[in-house]
């Protein structure tokens, strides 16, 4: 299943909601924006693409009202979620973790471009594996510019067939947090300062705190 999802920040109103497929947007307060499995996604062969556009001034939080779990296809196991951030006023991006359970393959890709004045903070959290499950794999991705400047371009891999795979001991979770311009936050894991401006930080670990 293919779902496309396109939600539109503008001051002085409630954001624009688009979607279409397994995905759902519904309102929850002014500058507030929950996402809502409509169908059972991600499953091997599906591709969730989100974009979100905020425009100049204009506030949006963005949240799920879940966690998600991928789960493997009958035929195939990899599933896509695919965003795209276009912010030009301020954006906070804060899902429930990510599930990958069983043998399914989650790819994430993230794409910021932010204006001069943007202001982001983006929170992923991913836990490979329900109880006893260790053979999943996820791969994600944050590519982020400001303007035509490159600001990010970072990776991480988890589980089974991941750079960190080890038979003896290897993390199953991960936390990682994007914020711009702000150099230095308050985070779970280690903070680096980033050279253009604002600053990445990541936690690794056997299972995510409830």
């Amino acid at each position: 299943m293919d779902s496309d999802v396109l939600i539109v920040a503008s001051v002085g109103r409630h954001p624009r909601i688009d979607c279409r497929g397994g995905i759902a947007a519904r309102h929850t307060g002014p500058d507030t924006v929950h996402l809502v499995s409509a169908a059972a996604t991600p499953l091997g062969g599906d591709v969730i693409r989100i974009r979100v556009v905020v425009e100049p001034g204009a506030l949006l939080h963005l949240r799920t009202v879940a966690a998600t779990l991928a789960l493997p296809g009958r035929d195939v196991a990899e599933s896509h979620m695919l965003w795209t951030l276009d912010v030009a006023g301020e954006l906070d991006l804060d899902p429930q973790p990510t599930v990958v359970a069983a043998h399914a393959r989650h790819v994430s890709a993230t794409t910021v471009t932010l204006a001069d004045g943007a202001r982001i903070a983006v929170r992923e959290s991913v836990q490979i594996g329900r109880a006893g499950e260790r053979q999943g794999f996820w791969s994600g991705s944050l590519r982020a510019d400001v303007g035509a400047t490159p600001l990010l371009r970072h990776r991480v891999e988890l589980g089974a067939g991941s750079v960190t795979d080890d038979v003896l001991d290897s993390p199953l979770a991960y936390i990682g947090e994007f914020h711009y311009p702000d150099p230095d936050v308050a985070t779970t894991g280690l903070t680096l300062p980033l050279a253009a401006g604002g600053c990445i930080s990541t936690w690794q670990g056997q299972r995510l705190e409830h």
